[in-house]
């Protein structure tokens, strides 16, 4: 699988899972830890987590799915904006790091920005680095501007992702965001890459699922994954699921294929409002 290297040095499979709605239910839990646990297997090393996904519940699942395979797996955690003074910060990293056992944490996001000055949820990143709880850091939900403002703060540059919104059917950010992002060699991490809607119905799309002899979501993971400032986590509960995103993987995508999904969902054209899901 092709892998994407952070700004750090950091190196791991462009494509992991993720852990939205993971934790909510009990009786899903075997099921969740198994599919983590079989995603791992199948080279998905790369997983993602927040301590608002089910309260904490999901960071718990993916504490027991990597019991004793901590080593292998880049674990990224998100800190709500409400937790993110330069105390907050810390505290909420501790908790998530309590709830995954686990010592560290490969990537700490702030999930989207809030009401706390970002100089503050910088220095708490900052002192979770300094005391070795987290390697490295970044934001979430940010759109130019705001990453201007990031950047230009003491320490700032240092950011190594923005996750966003970013699937075939919400193409906003290939207008500005990911350009100025590819220009610093800071990768984009999206989320939500297989929802598209009623767009898995488009001719286009199924004609590229036909050729390739794909789903139209497998496409759609292809598509995201075509470029190679882009990496992406999609979340998976089902052993055939975990499947079919890991060979989306290997799909390549070829000019007339993007042709096709250019007519299906059209690139944008101006500056659009930064989606979120």
């Amino acid at each position: 699988m092709r892998k994407i290297q952070l700004p750090s040095g950091a190196s791991f499979p462009a494509l992991g899972q993720g852990t939205w709605k993971m934790g909510e239910s009990e009786k899903d839990r075997r099921a969740e830890v198994s599919a983590l646990r079989l995603g791992l297997d199948l080279g998905m090393t790369l997983i993602d987590t927040a301590e608002m996904y089910a309260d904490g519940g999901a960071e718990e699942v993916v504490g027991e799915a990597i019991a004793g395979r901590r080593g292998e797996v880049f674990l990224v955690s998100k800190v709500l904006p409400s937790n993110a003074s330069r105390d907050g910060t810390v505290k909420a990293a501790e908790r998530s790091l309590e709830r995954l056992k686990t010592d560290r944490l490969d990537l700490y996001l702030l999930h989207w920005r809030g009401s706390y000055p970002l100089a503050e949820t910088l220095a708490g990143f900052d002192d979770l680095m300094r005391a070795g709880k987290i390697a490295s850091f970044g934001v979430s939900n940010f759109d130019v501007a705001d990453l201007e403002e990031w950047s230009a703060l003491a320490g700032g540059a240092a950011c190594q992702t923005n996750q966003v919104l970013y699937n075939l059917k919400q193409r906003g950010t290939e207008f500005d965001l990911l350009p100025w992002q590819a220009k610093r060699r800071m990768p984009l991490m999206a989320y939500s890459p297989l929802e598209i809607g009623l767009l898995s119905k488009s001719a286009g799309l199924q004609r590229v699922a036909r050729r390739h002899g794909a789903t139209p979501a497998q496409v759609a993971l292809a598509f995201v994954l075509r470029d190679p400032h882009v990496f992406t986590v999609a979340k998976a509960s089902k052993p055939e699921h975990l499947r079919q995103n890991r060979a989306a993987a290997d799909i390549r995508l070829g000019p007339d294929d993007l042709n096709d999904l250019n007519q299906a969902s059209p690139p944008p054209h101006k500056k659009t409002p930064l989606a979120m899901a």
